[in-house]
């Protein structure tokens, strides 16, 4: 019999992300999936009210933290899993592919002395690798598109799939950022809908198509049955030829040139300069002939 975890999801609305505490009810271990640290663009501040605030919940719980994990280095929020790590002392986690993302960015930001072995975590999840959230058995999906790294979560009954699929009203994940590929998406996607029907999928973000209130869990049958990208093309060829036609107008992410500096360094901020300060590299004119955002 597959195990029900328990789920609890944290939108947070600056970039309308969704974190996890998937805790096991039994023994009362948990872990944490993508979570995020908080940062204001505008001043160049940076908290950690929403770690605190899980850090407070899992408190309250009485849970213990197993595992932080994330799904893929995010390019429009910061990952607080370094911040959680040093609280709960629980080890960090992402797929091995992170290494393939690090040597992309370590020529975009001009670092030759940066590591690109994934040494920042301390695990690097192979495909198809198991571990346990207490007495519940998880699994690791590889699942590329959005970016050469990403992977799902299947944690007993339930999928954490962040950029792939969204809500059903909201379709699936571009997949025009450095490394990612449609085609890649699509047979990402295939393989998590064939998980049975009745798996919880849990997505990353949720953009509130219509104003409507935040979301986040759906079911393998309902995507299937209501996914306005999946339910539509049902074809590699039809899905793909969407999938780029509206890439190809989308704005790069706002936040996406800060956050691999920092994701990719498993949510390490920039070490100190000699005055005391830390400061963020951004390299001019990378996405050249990119549509521009407003």
């Amino acid at each position: 019999m597959t195990l029900k975890p328990e789920v609890t999801g944290f939108f947070e609305p600056r970039t309308w992300s969704i974190q996890y505490v998937v805790a096991d009810p039994a023994s009362r271990k948990c872990a944490i999936i993508d979570p995020v640290l908080d940062f204001d663009e505008k001043s160049g501040s940076v908290a950690t009210t929403q770690a605190d605030a899980i850090l407070g919940f899992i408190a309250d719980k009485g849970y213990e933290v197993e595992w932080i994990l994330d799904t893929h280095p995010h390019a429009d929020h910061f990952s607080a899993a370094q911040y959680l790590k040093e609280k709960t002392g629980a080890p960090i986690a992402i797929g091995e592919k992170v290494t393939e993302v690090q040597k992309l960015w370590k020529g975009f930001y001009n670092w030759p002395d940066f590591p690109c072995d994934g040494s920042q975590w301390d695990k690097l999840f192979a495909d198809g690798d198991t571990f346990s959230i207490g007495d519940i058995e998880a699994r690791v999906m590889f699942s590329p598109g959005h970016t050469l790294a990403s992977v799902t979560y299947v944690i007993g009954d339930a999928a954490f799939v962040h950029d792939t699929l969204f809500m059903p009203d909201s379709g699936t994940a571009r997949a025009d950022f450095p490394g990612g590929s449609a085609k890649q998406l699509w047979a990402s996607i295939q393989k998590i809908l064939a998980l049975p029907d009745d798996t919880r999928i849990f997505t990353g973000h949720d953009y509130q198509p219509g104003g409507r209130e935040p979301l986040w869990e759906s079911t393998v049958a309902e995507q299937k049955a209501n996914n306005i990208h999946m339910s539509v093309h049902k074809t590699e060829a039809a899905f793909v030829a969407a999938r780029e036609s509206r890439d190809s107008t989308l704005a790069m992410p706002k936040l996406i040139l800060h956050a691999l500096q920092i994701n990719t360094n498993a949510g390490r901020l920039p070490a100190p300069e000699d005055n005391g300060r830390r400061y963020l590299k951004i390299p001019l004119n990378l996405f050249e002939g990119i549509a521009w955002g407003t």
